[in-house]
């Protein structure tokens, strides 16, 4: 599902703890997760957040500093395993749901390749392309056959840099995968459900309609938490410290919303985002919408990522979608020591797309 590098590396029969491994604008997040009779435990963590000014730089660009970086991150963490699951970020990847008039397996991975070539912006040779079939329509007196395939494409120059980066930290990376089937795996899991994503990293935002646990609507937008706290701190005249602060402090910000009503400021905080959803939802479940053949709706929205956290986020964008949102909560389906709850719940939402990794073979 959704993985690049699956055709490169066959699983073991047995079933082994994977690293899940995060490497984003805001850093690394790492995840070690065991499978035990089907239910993932918790073996180790680690996470290096970046220093704001060094937001804008990947750390994909240097590569041996951040090889450097994953090995002592390893090391502190005392991990236990070398196998490797890792996510592309969705900014980076094509995806795309393509209608084929046939439902032959031979014919329709010919004709996913001739669409995939008008499609694709990049020249098809240069792009390593993963697609699964979403629905197979056969053949009746009044419907012509067809398919529904998710098709998904990330420039090969990306993933040699991941294989170069993991192989020179010492790590075997078992699968390479979208964040969208991450996060569908640990935040969604078996619901099947249409469920709405919104996952609000450091500079970018991710939004991802999934339907059967496919993600039939996938994009993203360059807003994110660190845009929010340069407003609050252009708003209220503070530094950008405080305002970072603030984001998770409901005190802090209901001082500013004297009627203890923060709507208005959310409003303005997450206005991009909020645009870019109903942007989203029409696209899925509008008139003319051909990606939403059977007239489904949005059911629910969780929101993730660290501006997530953002007090009384979930109730404003109810109001604002009519839509029942909530905080997506990724360990709810990890065993972990009780001692380690206030730690977990603060790491919350930030973790979503490592432990979706690291779940990959637990059911």
């Amino acid at each position: 599902m959704g993985s690049f590098l699956s055709s490169l590396f066959s699983p073991s029969s047995e079933k082994p703890s994977y690293l899940g491994i995060d490497v984003g604008f805001g850093g690394i997040k790492m995840v070690e997760l065991k499978n035990e009779t089907g239910r993932a435990r918790l073996v180790t963590y680690a996470y290096v957040n970046m220093p704001a000014e060094s937001l804008e730089k990947s750390l994909l660009n240097d590569v041996p500093a951040a090889a450097d970086l994953l090995k002592k991150m390893c090391a502190k963490a005392k991990t236990t395993t070398k196998k490797t699951v890792a996510a592309l970020p969705i900014s980076s990847v094509f995806s795309s749901i393509l209608n084929v008039p046939t439902t032959d397996d031979k014919e329709i991975k010919e004709a996913v390749l001739i669409q995939a070539k008008k499609l694709i912006p990049l020249p098809i040779e240069e792009v390593s392309i993963d697609t699964k079939i979403v629905e197979k329509i056969e053949k009746t007196d009044t419907v012509k056959p067809s398919t529904r395939v998710l098709i998904t494409a990330a420039p090969k120059t990306l993933v040699n840099k991941y294989v170069e980066l993991f192989k020179a930290a010492g790590l075997e990376l078992m699968f390479l995968e979208t964040e969208a089937f991450a996060e569908i795996r640990s935040l969604i899991g078996k619901d099947r459900a249409t469920i709405l994503i919104v996952d609000i990293g450091s500079l970018r935002t991710n939004i991802f309609i999934v339907e059967r646990g496919i993600p039939m609507v996938t994009r993203s937008i360059a807003t994110g938490g660190d845009g929010i706290t340069q407003t609050i701190a252009k708003t209220l005249g503070i530094p950008k410290e405080q305002a970072e602060s603030m984001k998770r402090d409901i005190k802090s910000m209901q001082a500013f919303a004297p009627e203890g009503d923060l709507s208005t400021i959310l409003s303005v905080l997450v206005k991009p985002i909020l645009e870019e959803l109903k942007y989203s939802i029409n696209l899925y479940q509008g008139p003319d919408s051909a990606i939403n053949t059977s007239g489904k709706k949005v059911d629910k929205v969780i929101v993730t990522g660290g501006s997530s956290l953002l007090p009384r986020l979930p109730e404003f964008l109810t109001k604002e979608l009519g839509i029942n949102t909530y905080l997506g909560n990724p360990w709810a389906r990890v065993v972990y020591p009780p001692e380690l709850k206030p730690v977990v719940e603060e790491m919350g939402p930030r973790f979503a797309v490592v432990i979706g990794c690291a779940m990959r073979d637990i059911d």
